[in-house]
Formats: C-alpha cells, structure tokens, sequence
C-alpha cells in the first residue's frame, strides 16, 4: 500500500496518545505520525519532515486547538534542551502516563496479564530536584558556552536558570565561564582533540546543602586553579573543588584519576538517620526527595523480620545495603565500581554498622562464585543499570532461590523482560510501585516485589 505522506507534506490531525520518548502520536488514513511536543487532545497542523516505510515524523506548523492536558513550560528553552521532554504536559498527566507506560511494558514486552500497577508517587514540588548534573564546556565564535546538548546534536543550550537543577548550579556556571574567559583557559575540541577543559560537574547535597565543583579537563594541570577556587568561594555550601583527568578522545566521562584542588574529596548527604559519603565518581540517587520514597518501598517490600541474609546487587555507594542492614541479620553488596565499593566500606563505618560486607565485581561474577561457596540468601535485591540484569545473574537468582527479590529498576522494558523470565522459574509479581523519581522528562523508577 502507498504512503499517505511525503516529505514537506502538510496536514491538519487530532494527537490520540503520547509515544514512549514523549512525542504525541496522530493518524493519517490509519498511518502512524509521531509529533514532538505535541499532547494527546491537541488538535494541530503538522508539516512532515519524515517519512519512513511504516511510520513518519511532523513538526507542529500551528496549533489549532489545544489540548486540556497541555501546559506552559516554566523553562524559556524546554522546546530546544534535551533534558526535559514533558514540560508541556500537566504534571497530574505526566503521572498517569508513566503509570501506563509501566504497564504497558509488563503487559507487552513481560506477558504479564491482568497485572496490577500501583498510581506513580509524585512529588508535591516537582522542581529543583536534581543534585547532580554535567554540562558540556564548548567555544562558539569566541563565546565560552555551558549548558545542554540539543536532542541529536552537539550544540550547547544555555538556560538562565534549569528548573530541574540545584538553584546554584547557575551561579557556579557563572563563575566558571569568568573564570575561563578571564585567563584564556583552553576548551577542549573533540574533533581536534585539543584544548583542556571538557566538562563542569556539580554534586549538590539536599539535605546538608554541600557542593562540589568538578571540571573534566584533557591533561593533569588546571592554569591559574588558585584563582578559580576563589571565585567559587562565593558558592554557598562550596566543600570541594576537583579536577578529573580524562584525555582519552572518546566522549567524556568522569573517569578515576582525580585531584582535589580545594577542600575535600567528598560530599555528605544523609538518608532518615544514615549519612553517605558521595564522591566525584560516587552513584547517588539523583532526587534525594524521592530516593527516600523509593527506598522505603523497598524495605516495605523486603519485609525484613531481622533474620535474614540479603544480596543487594549493583549497591553503588551502599545506600540501600545500608538501610537493609537496620533490619536483617547480614547484607552483602556488590558493585564494579573499585571507588564505589570503598564509599560503601566507609559509610558502614559512618554509620556504625557491621553486618555488611562488600564485594568489587560485576553481580553476575561475583553473586554466583559466593552461591558456590555457601552463601545463600533469603531475599535478593537487584538495581541494575538500564540495561536490565545480565542473565547469567538470573539464572544464579533462580538457583539461590530466595523467598524474596525485589528489583527496583529505571527502564520499563528492561524490567518487563527480567520479571518475564522469573516469573517462567517459578515467581510470581506480587506488587509494582513506580516511583517518578524524574519529573518532566520520559523515565520512571519502578520497584517490583517477586515471590516464590
């Protein structure tokens, strides 16, 4: 059958849904047409900018009517960044569609049928909840730029102020760009692979209200540092000030070789009466409002009664591990970032605790060599990164046989395809709790409780 569209082509639609990534979702002659920044109910005049075998892509012209569900975005420039895809959606609406999108997935993609999932827990403020960030550092036409990449693109969107981030986070790209501009410090370009400074990283603590600074830089020595560190004395919190070293030509990422060039190595932040130290290279929750929510689902879901031997899988900073440890009688974690597992050692220490034990591997690795050795656990808590478990891991869980697991999990399909497959072994979905732990953007949070 011929396409009903072309290129350039121009036509008025009714958007009935919003897509996986965001986009609204409209027919022509029963041909799907996905529109970004459109809302289920508008009622728009699209051109078409692409055209594909079984779907196309518009671009909204005009709207025409729309829809009750749309809202006004608080960011001057949430059409262009990429880091917020739903500002334009009421925040009410936001929830209800990562309900679904949840469900969907299990339904999908898990062959989960008549599964019920629990209404996504919001936050009453659903802004300034980010306490961590990394911007790309770019030179256009002799302008220091910092900001966010534009989605598909390496050109740098600057905001006057990202409603998501730490309220600081502009005053301390203020003072970087001064500082940059005012000693004709070198940005780094990845096509020549030449210049020194690549990226700024800033770590934020909620509750403590510590701040790290850290620059990305292509070599071992930042000119005129001293400088820098008192220009950013005026941050309020400011406790450490870092350089990561990274020459590698690769994208950049915050990488092990690190010197602190003002205070200390780390920040604190507390979860209930626990306190974590969280480094450069430290995974931390990144909304300490609902990380508490999330994690006291997961506790709720353990139902720990003092006795048990729990695996907390992908432990990063042992958060999680830590807060299990008030209530079982052993936690082991295990995580295959080497720094991350000395932060975890460290806030046992912090906090006083001693039944945990903590392991550098990789989870399908070192889970499996400890099975064999004897170590057997009543409940199993997996937070794998987005791609999901590794099966190796998966099959160890099914031979562990606990009476518990409980995955939490950031990627909806990822999580439909692990609970599939523990479902096939002999468990069953007793409870799915998403947990909008990223307002006004298209992730959610998701903890599940599997039983025998």
């Amino acid at each position: 059958m011929e396409k009903p569209i072309k290129k350039n082509d121009h036509f008025e639609i009714e958007i009935i849904d919003i897509g996986s990534d965001g986009e609204g979702v409209g027919k022509i002659n029963d041909f799907i047409v996905f529109v970004p920044l459109a809302v289920a109910g508008d009622h728009v005049e699209i051109e078409i900018i692409k055209a594909k075998r079984s779907f196309g892509y518009g671009k909204i012209i005009r709207m025409i009517t729309p829809s009750p569900i749309r809202d006004t975005p608080r960011c001057r420039v949430a059409s262009e960044c990429g880091g917020c895809q739903l500002q334009h959606i009421m925040y009410s609406e936001q929830l209800k569609w990562k309900t679904k999108k949840v469900k969907e997935a299990l339904t999908r993609i898990g062959g989960l049928q008549d599964i019920e999932v629990a209404d996504t827990i919001g936050m009453i403020n659903p802004f300034n909840y980010r306490n961590k960030v990394q911007y790309p550092v770019h030179k256009e036409k002799g302008k220091i730029k910092i900001g966010f990449f534009a989605p598909r693109s390496h050109r740098i969107i600057t905001t006057d102020g990202c409603v998501i981030q730490d309220s600081r986070n502009e005053q301390i790209i203020e003072l970087v760009k001064t500082f940059l501009t005012q000693y004709d410090i070198s940005i780094y370009s990845g096509e020549k692979h030449t210049g020194l400074v690549r990226q700024l990283v800033i770590k934020t603590a909620f509750h403590t209200q510590e701040a790290m600074v850290c620059l990305l830089i292509n070599g071992d020595i930042l000119p005129h540092q001293e400088k820098l560190i008192e220009l950013l004395q005026k941050v309020e919190g400011l406790t450490s000030i870092i350089l990561n070293h990274n020459s590698n030509k690769a994208n950049a990422a915050i990488c092990s070789k690190t010197t602190i060039i003002y205070g200390k190595d780390a920040i604190i932040d507390t979860i209930g009466d626990l306190k974590f130290k969280i480094s450069s290279l430290s995974f931390f929750q990144v909304n300490p409002v609902q990380m508490e929510i999330l994690y006291d689902k997961v506790l709720e879901f353990a139902d720990l009664t003092g006795t048990e031997t729990v695996w907390d899988a992908y432990c990063g900073i042992g958060t999680i591990s830590l807060l299990l440890a008030q209530k079982a009688k052993k936690v082991y974690g295990v995580e295959m970032i080497a720094e991350a597992i000395e932060n975890a050692k460290e806030n046992a220490e912090l906090n006083g605790i001693t039944n945990t034990e903590f392991y550098t591997g990789r989870a399908e690795d070192v889970i499996p060599e400890m099975y064999k050795e004897g170590v057997r656990a009543e409940v199993i808590v997996v937070d794998p990164p987005r791609k999901g478990c590794d099966a190796k891991l998966l099959e160890t869980l099914i031979e562990m046989s606990p009476s518990k697991i409980v995955y939490v999990s950031c990627d909806p399909a990822t999580l439909a395809r692990d609970v599939a497959y523990l479902t096939q072994e002999g468990y069953k979905v007793d409870k799915v709790q998403p947990v909008d732990m990223f307002p006004h953007t298209v992730h959610v949070e998701t903890v599940v409780k599997l039983s025998k």
